[in-house]
Protein backbone atom coordinates (compact mmCIF):
# COMPACT_ATOMS: atom_id res chain seq x y z
CA UNK A 1 0.00 0.00 0.00
CA UNK A 2 1.02 3.58 -0.60
CA UNK A 3 1.90 5.22 2.74
CA UNK A 4 4.14 7.97 1.37
CA UNK A 5 4.21 11.18 3.40
CA UNK A 6 4.11 13.21 0.18
CA UNK A 7 0.86 11.67 -1.07
CA UNK A 8 -2.50 12.25 0.62
CA UNK A 9 -4.19 8.92 1.26
CA UNK A 10 -7.97 8.97 0.98
CA UNK A 11 -9.52 5.90 2.54
CA UNK A 12 -12.86 4.88 1.03
CA UNK A 13 -15.02 2.42 2.93
CA UNK A 14 -17.10 0.37 0.48
CA UNK A 15 -16.75 -0.59 -3.19
CA UNK A 16 -20.30 0.28 -4.24
CA UNK A 17 -21.33 3.05 -6.68
CA UNK A 18 -20.50 5.89 -4.27
CA UNK A 19 -17.15 4.47 -3.18
CA UNK A 20 -15.94 3.58 -6.67
CA UNK A 21 -17.15 6.89 -8.15
CA UNK A 22 -15.22 8.71 -5.42
CA UNK A 23 -12.05 6.71 -6.12
CA UNK A 24 -12.29 7.33 -9.86
CA UNK A 25 -12.95 11.07 -9.50
CA UNK A 26 -10.18 11.53 -6.93
CA UNK A 27 -7.72 10.07 -9.40
CA UNK A 28 -9.00 12.29 -12.22
CA UNK A 29 -9.30 15.56 -10.28
CA UNK A 30 -6.75 15.45 -7.45
CA UNK A 31 -3.35 14.06 -6.52
CA UNK A 32 -4.87 12.04 -3.70
CA UNK A 33 -4.25 8.31 -3.54
CA UNK A 34 -7.57 6.43 -3.06
CA UNK A 35 -7.54 3.19 -1.08
CA UNK A 36 -10.85 1.31 -1.07
CA UNK A 37 -11.65 -1.23 1.65
CA UNK A 38 -14.59 -3.52 0.85
CA UNK A 39 -15.86 -5.92 3.51
CA UNK A 40 -17.18 -8.50 1.03
CA UNK A 41 -15.57 -10.25 -1.92
CA UNK A 42 -17.83 -8.42 -4.42
CA UNK A 43 -17.59 -5.19 -6.39
CA UNK A 44 -20.65 -2.95 -6.73
CA UNK A 45 -22.48 -3.25 -3.40
CA UNK A 46 -26.20 -3.71 -4.01
CA UNK A 47 -25.48 -2.75 -7.65
CA UNK A 48 -23.41 -5.88 -8.18
CA UNK A 49 -24.31 -8.53 -10.74
CA UNK A 50 -24.40 -12.01 -9.23
CA UNK A 51 -23.44 -14.88 -11.54
CA UNK A 52 -24.88 -18.35 -10.98
CA UNK A 53 -24.48 -21.30 -13.36
CA UNK A 54 -24.05 -19.02 -16.36
CA UNK A 55 -26.97 -16.73 -15.52
CA UNK A 56 -26.71 -13.21 -14.12
CA UNK A 57 -28.82 -11.52 -11.43
CA UNK A 58 -29.33 -7.81 -10.85
CA UNK A 59 -29.90 -7.38 -7.10
CA UNK A 60 -32.92 -5.10 -6.75
CA UNK A 61 -33.02 -3.96 -10.37
CA UNK A 62 -31.18 -0.86 -11.62
CA UNK A 63 -32.55 1.37 -14.33
CA UNK A 64 -29.83 3.58 -15.76
CA UNK A 65 -31.49 6.95 -16.09
CA UNK A 66 -30.72 10.20 -14.31
CA UNK A 67 -31.90 13.78 -14.42
CA UNK A 68 -28.26 14.72 -13.91
CA UNK A 69 -26.49 15.17 -17.24
CA UNK A 70 -23.18 14.79 -15.41
CA UNK A 71 -24.16 11.25 -14.42
CA UNK A 72 -25.45 10.36 -17.89
CA UNK A 73 -22.22 11.57 -19.47
CA UNK A 74 -20.17 9.66 -16.86
CA UNK A 75 -21.93 6.39 -17.71
CA UNK A 76 -21.42 7.08 -21.39
CA UNK A 77 -17.67 7.45 -20.90
CA UNK A 78 -17.50 4.09 -19.13
CA UNK A 79 -19.76 2.11 -21.44
CA UNK A 80 -20.71 3.98 -24.60
CA UNK A 81 -23.70 3.28 -26.75
CA UNK A 82 -21.84 2.58 -29.98
CA UNK A 83 -21.86 5.65 -32.18
CA UNK A 84 -24.69 7.21 -30.17
CA UNK A 85 -23.28 9.37 -27.37
CA UNK A 86 -26.39 11.55 -26.94
CA UNK A 87 -28.57 9.66 -24.48
CA UNK A 88 -31.73 11.74 -24.85
CA UNK A 89 -31.56 11.38 -28.64
CA UNK A 90 -31.02 7.62 -28.55
CA UNK A 91 -34.03 7.18 -26.25
CA UNK A 92 -36.23 9.19 -28.55
CA UNK A 93 -34.96 7.69 -31.78
CA UNK A 94 -35.48 4.12 -30.58
CA UNK A 95 -38.78 4.45 -28.75
CA UNK A 96 -40.70 2.41 -31.36
CA UNK A 97 -38.18 -0.42 -31.69
CA UNK A 98 -38.95 -3.91 -30.33
CA UNK A 99 -38.42 -4.29 -26.60
CA UNK A 100 -36.61 -7.63 -26.56
CA UNK A 101 -33.78 -8.62 -28.88
CA UNK A 102 -34.74 -11.88 -30.63
CA UNK A 103 -31.71 -13.98 -29.79
CA UNK A 104 -28.06 -12.96 -29.50
CA UNK A 105 -27.10 -9.50 -30.66
CA UNK A 106 -24.79 -9.63 -33.70
CA UNK A 107 -22.59 -7.00 -32.04
CA UNK A 108 -19.54 -8.63 -30.50
CA UNK A 109 -18.50 -5.73 -28.28
CA UNK A 110 -19.17 -6.41 -24.58
CA UNK A 111 -18.56 -2.92 -23.21
CA UNK A 112 -21.83 -1.39 -24.43
CA UNK A 113 -25.07 -0.15 -22.95
CA UNK A 114 -28.37 -1.34 -24.41
CA UNK A 115 -31.46 0.74 -24.96
CA UNK A 116 -34.44 -0.72 -23.07
CA UNK A 117 -38.12 0.06 -22.76
CA UNK A 118 -39.51 0.04 -19.27
CA UNK A 119 -42.50 -2.11 -18.43
CA UNK A 120 -43.39 -2.45 -14.75
CA UNK A 121 -46.82 -3.67 -13.75
CA UNK A 122 -48.73 -4.58 -10.63
CA UNK A 123 -50.01 -8.14 -10.23
CA UNK A 124 -53.15 -7.95 -8.10
CA UNK A 125 -56.38 -9.94 -8.04
CA UNK A 126 -54.48 -12.32 -10.38
CA UNK A 127 -54.56 -9.56 -13.00
CA UNK A 128 -52.13 -6.96 -14.33
CA UNK A 129 -52.39 -3.24 -13.60
CA UNK A 130 -50.05 -0.59 -14.95
CA UNK A 131 -47.46 0.87 -12.58
CA UNK A 132 -47.90 3.68 -11.82
CA UNK A 133 -51.66 3.24 -12.08
CA UNK A 134 -52.94 4.41 -15.48
CA UNK A 135 -56.37 5.62 -16.45
CA UNK A 136 -56.96 3.00 -19.13
CA UNK A 137 -60.19 1.10 -19.71
CA UNK A 138 -58.30 -2.09 -18.80
CA UNK A 139 -57.58 -0.64 -15.34
CA UNK A 140 -61.26 0.06 -14.72
CA UNK A 141 -62.29 -3.35 -16.09
CA UNK A 142 -59.83 -5.16 -13.82
CA UNK A 143 -60.94 -3.17 -10.80
CA UNK A 144 -64.64 -3.63 -11.46
CA UNK A 145 -67.35 -0.97 -11.48
CA UNK A 146 -67.76 -0.65 -7.71
CA UNK A 147 -64.01 -0.29 -6.96
CA UNK A 148 -63.67 2.20 -9.82
CA UNK A 149 -66.51 4.42 -8.61
CA UNK A 150 -65.32 4.22 -5.03
CA UNK A 151 -61.77 5.13 -6.07
CA UNK A 152 -62.96 8.14 -8.06
CA UNK A 153 -65.04 9.57 -5.25
CA UNK A 154 -62.28 8.90 -2.72
CA UNK A 155 -59.75 10.75 -4.86
CA UNK A 156 -62.06 13.78 -5.23
CA UNK A 157 -62.60 13.76 -1.47
CA UNK A 158 -58.82 13.61 -0.86
CA UNK A 159 -58.30 16.71 -3.02
CA UNK A 160 -60.92 18.68 -1.12
CA UNK A 161 -59.92 17.56 2.37
CA UNK A 162 -56.13 17.32 2.39
CA UNK A 163 -54.42 15.44 5.21
CA UNK A 164 -51.18 16.73 6.77
CA UNK A 165 -48.19 15.19 5.00
CA UNK A 166 -46.78 13.82 8.25
CA UNK A 167 -46.87 10.09 7.46
CA UNK A 168 -46.42 7.96 4.35
CA UNK A 169 -50.05 6.86 4.65
CA UNK A 170 -51.30 10.44 4.49
CA UNK A 171 -48.89 11.20 1.66
CA UNK A 172 -50.33 8.38 -0.46
CA UNK A 173 -53.93 9.29 0.36
CA UNK A 174 -53.29 12.91 -0.66
CA UNK A 175 -51.84 11.76 -3.98
CA UNK A 176 -54.19 8.89 -4.88
CA UNK A 177 -57.21 8.91 -2.58
CA UNK A 178 -57.94 6.48 0.24
CA UNK A 179 -59.38 3.64 -1.88
CA UNK A 180 -56.46 3.43 -4.33
CA UNK A 181 -54.08 3.73 -1.38
CA UNK A 182 -55.73 0.76 0.35
CA UNK A 183 -55.79 -1.28 -2.85
CA UNK A 184 -52.31 -0.63 -4.22
CA UNK A 185 -50.08 0.84 -1.52
CA UNK A 186 -51.06 -0.11 2.04
CA UNK A 187 -50.35 -3.85 2.10
CA UNK A 188 -47.43 -3.71 -0.32
CA UNK A 189 -45.69 -0.96 1.65
CA UNK A 190 -46.05 -2.94 4.86
CA UNK A 191 -44.68 -6.01 3.06
CA UNK A 192 -41.63 -4.02 1.97
CA UNK A 193 -40.90 -2.15 5.19
CA UNK A 194 -42.31 -4.42 7.87
CA UNK A 195 -44.31 -1.57 9.44
CA UNK A 196 -47.62 0.07 8.55
CA UNK A 197 -47.41 3.19 6.31
CA UNK A 198 -48.89 5.22 9.15
CA UNK A 199 -45.63 4.60 11.05
CA UNK A 200 -43.34 5.59 8.17
CA UNK A 201 -42.12 9.10 7.52
CA UNK A 202 -43.60 11.03 4.60
CA UNK A 203 -40.01 11.83 3.56
CA UNK A 204 -39.76 8.42 1.92
CA UNK A 205 -42.79 9.17 -0.20
CA UNK A 206 -41.60 12.62 -1.14
CA UNK A 207 -38.19 11.19 -2.03
CA UNK A 208 -39.37 8.19 -4.06
CA UNK A 209 -42.74 9.14 -5.54
CA UNK A 210 -42.85 12.93 -5.27
CA UNK A 211 -44.90 14.32 -8.15
CA UNK A 212 -46.46 10.96 -9.05
CA UNK A 213 -50.19 11.23 -8.52
CA UNK A 214 -53.44 10.96 -10.42
CA UNK A 215 -52.90 14.47 -11.79
CA UNK A 216 -49.34 13.55 -12.88
CA UNK A 217 -50.67 10.47 -14.68
CA UNK A 218 -53.26 12.59 -16.52
CA UNK A 219 -50.61 15.15 -17.44
CA UNK A 220 -48.33 12.41 -18.76
CA UNK A 221 -51.16 10.97 -20.88
CA UNK A 222 -51.78 14.39 -22.43
CA UNK A 223 -48.07 14.91 -23.13
CA UNK A 224 -47.92 11.54 -24.92
CA UNK A 225 -51.04 12.30 -26.91
CA UNK A 226 -50.25 15.83 -28.06
CA UNK A 227 -46.47 16.00 -28.06
CA UNK A 228 -44.46 14.41 -30.87
CA UNK A 229 -41.21 14.55 -28.91
CA UNK A 230 -40.91 14.22 -25.17
CA UNK A 231 -38.16 15.57 -22.98
CA UNK A 232 -37.62 12.80 -20.43
CA UNK A 233 -36.11 15.23 -17.96
CA UNK A 234 -39.46 17.03 -17.70
CA UNK A 235 -41.37 13.82 -16.99
CA UNK A 236 -41.81 12.30 -13.55
CA UNK A 237 -39.21 9.54 -13.40
CA UNK A 238 -41.68 6.85 -12.34
CA UNK A 239 -43.52 7.55 -15.60
CA UNK A 240 -40.45 7.40 -17.86
CA UNK A 241 -40.70 4.53 -20.33
CA UNK A 242 -37.12 4.24 -21.59
CA UNK A 243 -33.81 3.63 -19.91
CA UNK A 244 -30.37 2.28 -20.68
CA UNK A 245 -28.74 -0.82 -19.26
CA UNK A 246 -25.30 -2.49 -19.33
CA UNK A 247 -25.17 -5.60 -21.47
CA UNK A 248 -24.27 -7.84 -18.51
CA UNK A 249 -26.06 -5.97 -15.75
CA UNK A 250 -25.06 -3.11 -13.43
CA UNK A 251 -22.16 -5.00 -11.90
CA UNK A 252 -20.43 -4.98 -15.29
CA UNK A 253 -20.15 -1.20 -15.15
CA UNK A 254 -18.75 -1.17 -11.61
CA UNK A 255 -16.25 -3.89 -12.44
CA UNK A 256 -15.07 -1.68 -15.31
CA UNK A 257 -14.79 1.31 -12.96
CA UNK A 258 -12.83 -0.80 -10.46
CA UNK A 259 -10.43 -1.83 -13.23
CA UNK A 260 -9.98 1.82 -14.26
CA UNK A 261 -9.28 2.84 -10.65
CA UNK A 262 -6.62 0.19 -10.23
CA UNK A 263 -5.11 0.88 -13.65
CA UNK A 264 -4.68 4.54 -12.67
CA UNK A 265 -2.95 3.65 -9.40
CA UNK A 266 -5.81 3.39 -6.91
CA UNK A 267 -6.10 0.42 -4.57
CA UNK A 268 -9.10 -1.82 -3.91
CA UNK A 269 -8.92 -4.39 -1.12
CA UNK A 270 -11.71 -6.95 -0.91
CA UNK A 271 -12.67 -8.90 2.22
CA UNK A 272 -11.20 -6.05 4.22
CA UNK A 273 -13.71 -4.81 6.78
CA UNK A 274 -13.08 -1.48 8.52
CA UNK A 275 -13.68 -1.99 12.24
CA UNK A 276 -12.20 1.10 13.90
CA UNK A 277 -11.84 4.77 12.97
CA UNK A 278 -9.34 6.77 15.01
CA UNK A 279 -10.04 10.46 15.53
CA UNK A 280 -7.56 13.02 16.81
CA UNK A 281 -8.83 16.53 17.41
CA UNK A 282 -11.48 16.95 14.75
CA UNK A 283 -9.90 14.76 12.09
CA UNK A 284 -9.71 11.08 11.15
CA UNK A 285 -6.06 10.01 11.36
CA UNK A 286 -6.33 6.26 10.69
CA UNK A 287 -8.60 3.29 10.21
CA UNK A 288 -8.20 -0.29 11.34
CA UNK A 289 -9.44 -3.05 9.09
CA UNK A 290 -9.60 -6.83 9.37
CA UNK A 291 -8.41 -9.16 6.63
CA UNK A 292 -7.76 -12.89 6.93
CA UNK A 293 -8.28 -12.70 10.68
CA UNK A 294 -5.64 -10.01 11.17
CA UNK A 295 -6.13 -6.37 12.17
CA UNK A 296 -4.21 -3.75 10.19
CA UNK A 297 -3.94 -0.04 10.96
CA UNK A 298 -3.83 2.30 7.96
CA UNK A 299 -3.25 6.10 8.12
CA UNK A 300 -5.48 8.41 6.13
CA UNK A 301 -5.81 12.09 5.32
CA UNK A 302 -9.47 11.91 4.28
CA UNK A 303 -12.13 9.29 4.95
CA UNK A 304 -15.04 8.69 2.59
CA UNK A 305 -17.54 6.42 4.34
CA UNK A 306 -20.33 4.47 2.65
CA UNK A 307 -20.69 2.11 5.62
CA UNK A 308 -24.03 2.16 7.49
CA UNK A 309 -24.26 5.13 9.87
CA UNK A 310 -24.95 2.64 12.66
CA UNK A 311 -21.60 0.93 12.07
CA UNK A 312 -19.72 4.18 11.46
CA UNK A 313 -20.62 5.65 14.86
CA UNK A 314 -19.83 2.36 16.60
CA UNK A 315 -16.36 2.32 14.99
CA UNK A 316 -15.29 5.82 16.07
CA UNK A 317 -12.54 6.02 18.70
CA UNK A 318 -10.39 8.80 20.15
CA UNK A 319 -13.17 11.30 20.87
CA UNK A 320 -16.27 11.27 23.03
CA UNK A 321 -19.37 10.41 21.05
CA UNK A 322 -22.43 12.00 22.69
CA UNK A 323 -24.71 9.47 24.37
CA UNK A 324 -27.67 10.62 22.29
CA UNK A 325 -25.73 10.14 19.06
CA UNK A 326 -24.70 6.62 20.07
CA UNK A 327 -28.29 5.70 20.92
CA UNK A 328 -29.80 7.12 17.73
CA UNK A 329 -27.21 5.44 15.50
CA UNK A 330 -27.59 2.09 17.27
CA UNK A 331 -31.38 2.23 16.80
CA UNK A 332 -31.42 3.29 13.14
CA UNK A 333 -33.71 0.85 11.29
CA UNK A 334 -32.81 -1.04 8.13
CA UNK A 335 -34.61 -3.48 5.87
CA UNK A 336 -32.74 -6.50 4.57
CA UNK A 337 -33.30 -8.21 1.26
CA UNK A 338 -33.45 -11.73 -0.16
CA UNK A 339 -33.60 -12.69 -3.83
CA UNK A 340 -34.36 -16.17 -5.14
CA UNK A 341 -33.11 -16.69 -8.67
CA UNK A 342 -35.38 -19.16 -10.43
CA UNK A 343 -34.61 -20.68 -13.82
CA UNK A 344 -37.76 -21.98 -15.51
CA UNK A 345 -38.69 -23.38 -18.90
CA UNK A 346 -41.52 -20.89 -19.19
CA UNK A 347 -43.95 -18.73 -17.25
CA UNK A 348 -47.69 -19.35 -17.31
CA UNK A 349 -48.48 -15.66 -17.71
CA UNK A 350 -48.17 -14.54 -21.34
CA UNK A 351 -47.83 -11.27 -23.21
CA UNK A 352 -51.18 -9.53 -23.66
CA UNK A 353 -49.66 -6.12 -24.28
CA UNK A 354 -48.97 -4.38 -27.59
CA UNK A 355 -45.24 -4.65 -27.03
CA UNK A 356 -43.44 -7.09 -29.30
CA UNK A 357 -41.56 -9.75 -27.36
CA UNK A 358 -39.68 -12.95 -28.10
CA UNK A 359 -42.07 -15.91 -28.22
CA UNK A 360 -44.86 -13.78 -26.72
CA UNK A 361 -43.25 -13.66 -23.26
CA UNK A 362 -44.36 -11.01 -20.77
CA UNK A 363 -42.39 -7.81 -21.39
CA UNK A 364 -42.01 -6.70 -17.77
CA UNK A 365 -38.71 -5.83 -16.13
CA UNK A 366 -40.44 -5.73 -12.74
CA UNK A 367 -43.76 -7.15 -11.59
CA UNK A 368 -44.98 -5.78 -8.25
CA UNK A 369 -46.81 -8.58 -6.48
CA UNK A 370 -49.67 -7.06 -4.47
CA UNK A 371 -51.35 -10.39 -3.69
CA UNK A 372 -51.99 -10.64 0.03
CA UNK A 373 -51.68 -14.43 0.23
CA UNK A 374 -47.95 -14.56 -0.61
CA UNK A 375 -44.83 -13.02 0.92
CA UNK A 376 -42.96 -12.29 -2.33
CA UNK A 377 -42.93 -8.55 -3.00
CA UNK A 378 -41.63 -8.21 -6.52
CA UNK A 379 -40.52 -10.28 -9.51
CA UNK A 380 -37.69 -9.40 -11.86
CA UNK A 381 -37.53 -11.00 -15.29
CA UNK A 382 -33.87 -10.83 -16.18
CA UNK A 383 -34.51 -11.80 -19.83
CA UNK A 384 -36.16 -8.41 -20.22
CA UNK A 385 -33.40 -6.37 -18.61
CA UNK A 386 -30.88 -7.80 -21.06
CA UNK A 387 -30.98 -11.03 -23.07
CA UNK A 388 -27.30 -11.43 -22.22
CA UNK A 389 -28.18 -11.97 -18.55
CA UNK A 390 -29.53 -15.43 -19.43
CA UNK A 391 -27.36 -18.35 -20.54
CA UNK A 392 -30.09 -19.89 -22.70
CA UNK A 393 -32.23 -16.88 -23.49
CA UNK A 394 -34.35 -18.58 -26.12
CA UNK A 395 -35.37 -21.67 -24.15
CA UNK A 396 -35.47 -20.52 -20.52
CA UNK A 397 -36.66 -17.65 -18.37
CA UNK A 398 -34.53 -16.40 -15.49
CA UNK A 399 -36.56 -14.61 -12.83
CA UNK A 400 -35.82 -13.09 -9.45
CA UNK A 401 -38.24 -13.33 -6.53
CA UNK A 402 -37.65 -10.46 -4.10
CA UNK A 403 -38.40 -10.70 -0.39
CA UNK A 404 -38.07 -7.92 2.17
CA UNK A 405 -37.14 -8.91 5.70
CA UNK A 406 -35.18 -7.97 8.82
CA UNK A 407 -31.95 -9.70 9.75
CA UNK A 408 -32.74 -12.38 12.32
CA UNK A 409 -36.44 -12.75 11.49
CA UNK A 410 -38.19 -15.88 10.21
CA UNK A 411 -37.42 -15.26 6.54
CA UNK A 412 -33.78 -14.34 7.15
CA UNK A 413 -33.03 -17.39 9.29
CA UNK A 414 -34.87 -19.93 7.11
CA UNK A 415 -32.50 -22.44 5.49
CA UNK A 416 -31.90 -22.15 1.75
CA UNK A 417 -33.73 -25.33 0.76
CA UNK A 418 -36.88 -24.42 2.71
CA UNK A 419 -36.83 -20.86 1.46
CA UNK A 420 -36.49 -21.84 -2.19
CA UNK A 421 -39.32 -24.36 -1.80
CA UNK A 422 -41.52 -21.65 -0.28
CA UNK A 423 -40.67 -19.28 -3.14
CA UNK A 424 -41.54 -21.85 -5.81
CA UNK A 425 -44.78 -22.75 -4.02
CA UNK A 426 -45.79 -19.08 -3.91
CA UNK A 427 -45.39 -18.61 -7.66
CA UNK A 428 -47.34 -21.83 -8.28
CA UNK A 429 -50.06 -20.57 -5.92
CA UNK A 430 -50.59 -17.34 -7.85
CA UNK A 431 -50.46 -19.14 -11.23
CA UNK A 432 -47.18 -17.63 -12.47
CA UNK A 433 -45.32 -20.94 -13.04
CA UNK A 434 -45.79 -24.71 -12.93
CA UNK A 435 -43.54 -26.51 -10.45
CA UNK A 436 -42.36 -29.04 -13.06
CA UNK A 437 -40.94 -26.20 -15.17
CA UNK A 438 -38.35 -25.21 -12.53
CA UNK A 439 -34.82 -26.07 -13.69
CA UNK A 440 -32.55 -24.40 -11.12
CA UNK A 441 -32.63 -22.03 -8.15
CA UNK A 442 -30.37 -20.01 -5.87
CA UNK A 443 -30.89 -17.75 -2.84
CA UNK A 444 -28.97 -14.48 -2.28
CA UNK A 445 -29.10 -12.46 0.98
CA UNK A 446 -28.20 -8.76 1.26
CA UNK A 447 -27.86 -7.01 4.63
CA UNK A 448 -28.99 -3.41 5.17
CA UNK A 449 -30.26 -3.01 1.62
CA UNK A 450 -32.78 -0.31 2.53
CA UNK A 451 -32.37 2.38 5.21
CA UNK A 452 -35.80 2.75 6.84
CA UNK A 453 -37.73 5.93 7.62
CA UNK A 454 -39.16 5.41 11.07
CA UNK A 455 -38.09 5.24 14.71
CA UNK A 456 -34.63 6.70 15.32
CA UNK A 457 -34.56 8.04 11.76
CA UNK A 458 -36.50 11.09 12.98
CA UNK A 459 -33.48 12.05 15.11
CA UNK A 460 -30.88 11.52 12.41
CA UNK A 461 -30.05 15.23 12.21
CA UNK A 462 -28.30 14.99 15.59
CA UNK A 463 -26.02 12.28 14.19
CA UNK A 464 -25.36 14.29 11.03
CA UNK A 465 -24.44 17.36 13.08
CA UNK A 466 -21.92 15.34 15.09
CA UNK A 467 -20.39 13.73 11.99
CA UNK A 468 -20.05 17.12 10.32
CA UNK A 469 -17.73 18.22 13.13
CA UNK A 470 -15.15 15.68 11.92
CA UNK A 471 -13.48 17.83 9.30
CA UNK A 472 -12.10 15.19 6.92
CA UNK A 473 -14.97 12.67 7.15
CA UNK A 474 -17.47 12.52 4.28
CA UNK A 475 -20.62 10.36 4.36
CA UNK A 476 -21.66 9.07 0.95
CA UNK A 477 -24.22 6.83 -0.66
CA UNK A 478 -27.35 5.07 0.52
CA UNK A 479 -26.14 3.64 3.83
CA UNK A 480 -23.53 6.33 4.37
CA UNK A 481 -26.31 8.93 4.59
CA UNK A 482 -29.12 6.60 5.74
CA UNK A 483 -31.15 7.78 2.76
CA UNK A 484 -32.88 5.65 0.16
CA UNK A 485 -30.70 6.96 -2.66
CA UNK A 486 -30.82 5.60 -6.16
CA UNK A 487 -27.54 4.73 -7.84
CA UNK A 488 -27.17 8.14 -9.50
CA UNK A 489 -27.79 9.93 -6.21
CA UNK A 490 -25.09 7.86 -4.53
CA UNK A 491 -22.69 8.79 -7.32
CA UNK A 492 -23.56 12.47 -6.96
CA UNK A 493 -22.73 12.43 -3.24
CA UNK A 494 -19.29 11.08 -4.17
CA UNK A 495 -18.78 13.74 -6.84
CA UNK A 496 -19.72 16.49 -4.41
CA UNK A 497 -17.34 15.11 -1.79
CA UNK A 498 -14.46 15.04 -4.27
CA UNK A 499 -15.17 18.68 -5.18
CA UNK A 500 -14.99 19.57 -1.50
CA UNK A 501 -11.62 17.87 -1.14
CA UNK A 502 -10.32 19.52 -4.29
CA UNK A 503 -11.45 22.97 -3.13
CA UNK A 504 -10.50 22.45 0.57
CA UNK A 505 -14.13 23.04 1.45
CA UNK A 506 -15.15 21.89 4.94
CA UNK A 507 -18.90 22.63 4.78
CA UNK A 508 -20.71 19.44 3.74
CA UNK A 509 -24.21 20.77 3.14
CA UNK A 510 -23.85 20.19 -0.61
CA UNK A 511 -23.21 16.47 -0.03
CA UNK A 512 -26.17 15.99 2.28
CA UNK A 513 -28.37 18.01 -0.11
CA UNK A 514 -28.19 15.41 -2.88
CA UNK A 515 -31.61 13.78 -3.35
CA UNK A 516 -33.33 16.39 -1.22
CA UNK A 517 -33.42 19.20 -3.76
CA UNK A 518 -35.97 19.01 -6.58
CA UNK A 519 -33.51 18.57 -9.42
CA UNK A 520 -32.04 15.43 -7.84
CA UNK A 521 -35.29 13.49 -7.49
CA UNK A 522 -35.64 10.17 -9.27
CA UNK A 523 -38.19 7.50 -8.41
CA UNK A 524 -38.59 3.84 -9.15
Amino acid sequence: MNTSNTTLNTVIVGAGPAGLTAAYELLKQTTNHPVVFEATDKIGGISQTVQYNGNRMDIGGHRFFSKSQEIMDWWNRMMPIQGKPAFDDILLENKDKPYVINGPDPEKEDRVILYRQRVSRIFFLRKFFDYPISLKMETFTNMGLWRTLKSGFAYIFSQIYKKPNDTLENFYINHFGKTLYQLFFEDYTEKVWGVHPSKLGADWGSQRVKGVSISAVVKDMLVKKFSSKKDNKKVETSLIEQFIYPKFGPGQLWEIVADEVQKDGGEIHLQSEVKKIQISGNKVVSVEYEKDGKSVRFPCDHLFSTMPVKDLIAAIEGIDVPTDVKRIAAELPYRDFITVGLLVKKMKISNKTKIKTYNERVPDTWIYVQERDVKVGRLQIFNNWSPYMVKDYQNTMWIGLEYFCTEGDELWTMDNESFIKMAIDELVKIDVIDKEDVLDAVRIKIKKAYPSYFGAYYELDKVKSFLNTIENLYCLGRNGQHRYNNMDHSMLTAMEAVRNVKENKTNKDNIWAVNTEEEYHEKK
